[in-house]
Formats: C-alpha cells, structure tokens, sequence
C-alpha cells in the first residue's frame, strides 16, 4: 500500500475530519499512534495545514465511510491515475556517525597516501567528507595534523572493501583513457619518434657533422675548378700553392767567407810598407 506524498498534513486532515481511530490513521500515514494522539491533541504537527486525501485522490470517501463503521478496518489508497515518480536519491557524501567522525582524518591521510590516484571527490564519497577538509589533511593545515596516523577506511567502518575497490578500479580507468588520449594526441602531431630511432644504437656522429676525408671521396665526386677552364679575360687568381710559398719559404743562409790567412795577410802589409818608402825617396 502507497503512502500519501504528505503523511502529517494527510493525518491533520482526518485527525481533524473524520471519526477514524488513532491506529486507523497512523498505519495509514505511516506514522506512529502516539504521534497521531499528539497532532489529535495539539502537541505535534503545529502550524502544519492539513491536505485533503480525497481531493488529491490517494482516498475515496467510501473508503473512509468503511473504515468509520469498523474501527478493524484499514484504509486502503486508491489507485492512481498516474504513475508518481520515486524520489532520487541526491548525491551527497555518505552520512558518517558521530562516534567515527574524528577517525575520518586517518582515513583521509591513508587514501591519500595508498592510492594518490583517487580524485576528491570519491575520497569525500568514500568516508563522508568535504574537499576543503581532504585539502587541508594533504596540506599538513589540519588543525589536528600532528595526531592523524594513517588507517584503513575499511577497518574504521566508514567504508566497504568492495566501495573502495571499484573507486578504485575507476579511477585507474580513467588514467587509463587519459594516457591513451594524450598519446594518441602526440601520435597524430608528430612528436613521437619511431621504434627503430628510439631503441637503436646511438652513433659516433648524432649531429652529422663528420665528413669523409678527401681520400675516401670518389674522384669523379670531387668539384674542383681548372685553371684551363677559367675565362683568359679575366686576371688569374692567386695559386694557393703560391701564398703557401710566400709564408712558409725559408731564407737562404749567407755565405760564410773563409778566414784570412796570416802569412798572406803580413805580405800585403810588407807591399804596402815598400811602396811607400819607394814614393818618400822620391
């Protein structure tokens, strides 16, 4: 049996309306008996208008005329004519007891440190806490941060083993797709390099700046202008060979005169004393 989208101000309305007995309205509503006395007596529902059952057509007044004549009877909701969605349930984090709220810093300081891959929000999801907290734990500004010891969430009971293994799982997958997406990115801009270039041997020259020596080059290969193939109008260059001379051509020595002789060098003397008696007689 469906209950009415409004159980107290429903029960105001035939606390108020109808001879129905306190136990007939309370399994109707699904509230207690007491609590029925209590809005029959003013104490509970104060300020709360009440809602017609008929009108809203959750109740037939037949149905409410039966149940008057037998106080053993119970009230049973019409049909609706249309169908009244259920309520979702609003995402939130998890509603933690207050005997285990102070043990939600170690839990926090375990996830953090056991799977750094989970996001805070399934953090908060998993031990009911909010991402300035979460935050502030990672941080080491927790007022409490020189108490918290890490633990397991699923020792302390503010979670399951199988809660944390599919957050878990979920995260990884989503790793996952983003490492597949970033290397299909770099793929198709051309930054990676081919298998072969990157698990090859590393060569001597990896900038290719060596270059064969001369002997090694091929005669025909080497461009090498002649001088018979230059225009005889214009003047001839200077020869390398030429320049090289110039530089690197050693003096010739000097001749080195050979000594004078002494005897031949006292004779000239001796001719030259006898000449110049010869002109004083004279």
């Amino acid at each position: 049996m469906s209950k009415p989208l409004m159980p107290k101000a429903a029960a105001v309305w035939l606390v108020d309306n109808t001879s129905l007995t306190f136990d007939q309205v309370a399994d109707y509503c699904g509230l207690h008996p007491l609590e029925v006395k209590g809005i029959a007596d003013g104490d509970v529902a104060q300020g709360i208008k009440g809602m017609d059952p008929v009108a809203s057509g959750e109740l037939t007044r037949a149905e409410i005329e039966r149940c008057q004549e037998n106080p053993n009877e119970r009230l049973q909701s019409a049909e609706r004519k249309h169908e009244v969605p259920a309520p979702k349930p609003q995402k939130g984090p998890r509603y933690t007891p207050v005997s285990r709220r102070q043990d939600r810093p170690d839990a926090i300081a375990w996830l953090l440190r056991n799977h750094p891959e989970l996001p805070d929000a399934q953090v908060g999801r998993l031990v009911g806490t909010t991402k300035p907290t979460i935050q502030s734990i990672r941080d080491r500004t927790h007022w409490n941060s020189q108490n918290i010891k890490p633990v397991d969430p699923v020792t302390l009971g503010l979670c399951s083993q199988m809660e944390l293994d599919a957050a878990v799982q979920k995260a990884a997958d989503k790793l996952e797709r983003a490492r597949k997406k970033a290397e299909k990115a770099a793929r198709k801009a051309g930054t990676l390099l081919p298998a072969e270039e990157t698990t090859g041997e590393a060569t001597a020259d990896p900038l290719g700046l060596a270059r064969p020596a001369a002997h090694e080059v091929p005669a025909d290969q080497l461009n090498v202008p002649s001088i018979d193939d230059a225009d005889p109008s214009e003047p001839k260059p200077f020869a390398v060979s030429d320049v090289s001379d110039a530089f690197t051509a050693a003096p010739k020595p000097k001749e080195v005169e050979a000594a004078p002789d002494v005897d031949s060098v006292f004779a000239k003397l001796k001719d030259l004393k006898v000449e110049g008696d010869d002109e004083n007689k004279e």
